[in-house]
C-alpha cells in the first residue's frame, strides 16, 4: 500500500506523486514544513509537465494523418504496426489504411508525454494486438494540456477517422487545475454520448489525482468516471496508471507520466478491457 508523506495516510490509492512510495513512511518526527515542501514539489511538476501544450485542441486535424508526433499539438498520427513500415513514422500501407480503427483520445498520458512515439502506449497496444489476431490500426490522439473542454471541440475530428472503438482518457488536467467537477463531469458525458450516437465502442479510462486539493474534491474527482460509465452504461478502466504512478522504475521523474518501461505495463493492464469490444477472426481470440 502507498503511503503519504504524513503520519496520517491520506486516500494512499490516489496517490500519484513522488511523496507516494512502497518502502516505508516518513518518520514521525518529520516536520510539516518538510510535508508542505513535498506537496508544493509535486504540484508544481504535475502542473508544469502534465499541462504543457495547455487547451490546444480545437486546432488539431485528423486529415492526412500526419507523422508528427502525437506529444505535440500536430495532428495525430496512425500508428503502424510493428514490423509493417521500415521506420516508426512511415505512411501506413493501403491495407493499413483499410483496417478499422482504434482511437487513443486523451492528453499526454496518452500522447506519450517524454518517450519516443513508438513508446508510448498506442504504438505498443497495436503491436500487441496483432500479437493476439487482432487487426486494428491505432491512432494516438493525445495532446499535452487537454482538458474535457478541449476534448469536446475535438469529437468532430475524432469521428472524422471514423473510429470503430475510441479509448477516452481525459480528465487530469481538469482535476489538476481544480476545475468544476460538475463541467468536467458534464463534458465527459458529451463526448461519450456523441460516440455512442455515432455507434462508436467505447473504453472509458478513469483517473486519479493527489490528495492535495482536499479529500473531497479527489474523492468526487476519482467517483465521477464509475458514475458516468454506469449511467451510460460504457466498460470502464478503473485507473489509467494501476501499478504504474509513483513507482520511480516505471514513471518520469514526475512520478506520474509513464516511462517506455511504464508504458509496457500500462497495455498489459489495458487489454482485458480493449479486447472484448473487438472484433476477431483468429482462433487466438476466441
Amino acid at each position: 500500500m502507498w503511503k503519504s508523506c504524513s503520519s496520517q495516510p491520506i486516500i494512499t490509492d490516489m496517490s500519484i506523486s513522488p511523496c507516494y512510495r512502497k518502502n516505508g513512511l516518513p518518520s514521525n518526527m518529520r516536520a510539516s514544513a518538510t510535508i508542505s515542501v513535498c506537496w508544493l514539489v509535486v504540484v508544481v511538476s504535475l502542473m508544469v509537465l502534465i499541462t504543457v501544450g495547455c487547451d490546444s485542441s480545437s486546432e488539431n486535424s485528423l486529415s492526412g494523418m500526419s507523422s508528427h508526433p502525437a506529444s505535440t499539438t500536430q495532428p495525430i498520427e496512425a500508428i503502424s504496426p510493428l514490423g509493417a513500415t521500415k521506420g516508426k513514422n512511415a505512411a501506413m500501407s493501403d491495407d493499413q489504411g483499410r483496417l478499422p480503427r482504434i482511437v487513443a483520445f486523451g492528453d499526454s498520458l496518452t500522447a506519450g508525454f517524454g518517450v519516443a512515439p513508438h513508446q508510448a502506449y498506442p504504438f505498443l497496444l497495436q503491436a500487441r494486438l496483432q500479437d493476439a489476431g487482432y487487426q486494428y490500426t491505432v491512432v494516438n490522439a493525445g495532446v499535452s494540456g487537454e482538458t474535457t473542454a478541449g476534448g469536446v471541440r475535438r469529437v468532430d475530428w475524432i469521428l472524422k477517422s471514423q473510429p470503430s472503438v475510441v479509448i477516452l482518457e481525459l480528465g487530469a488536467n481538469d482535476g489538476l487545475r481544480g476545475q468544476d467537477l460538475q463541467e468536467m463531469a458534464s463534458n465527459l458525458r458529451h463526448i461519450v454520448e456523441r460516440f455512442q450516437a455515432a455507434k462508436v465502442r467505447i473504453l472509458f479510462v478513469g483517473m486519479k489525482i493527489p490528495p492535495n486539493y482536499g479529500q473531497d474534491y479527489t474523492m468526487q474527482f476519482s467517483e465521477t468516471y464509475p458514475q458516468i460509465a454506469k449511467e451510460l452504461d460504457v466498460p470502464l478502466m478503473p485507473f489509467f496508471l494501476e501499478g504504474v504512478a509513483a513507482e520511480t522504475e516505471l514513471t518520469q521523474g514526475d512520478g506520474i507520466h509513464p516511462n517506455a518501461k511504464g508504458y509496457k505495463l500500462i497495455v498489459e493492464n489495458l487489454l482485458p478491457f480493449i479486447t472484448p469490444l473487438l472484433d476477431c477472426a483468429s482462433p487466438r481470440c476466441q
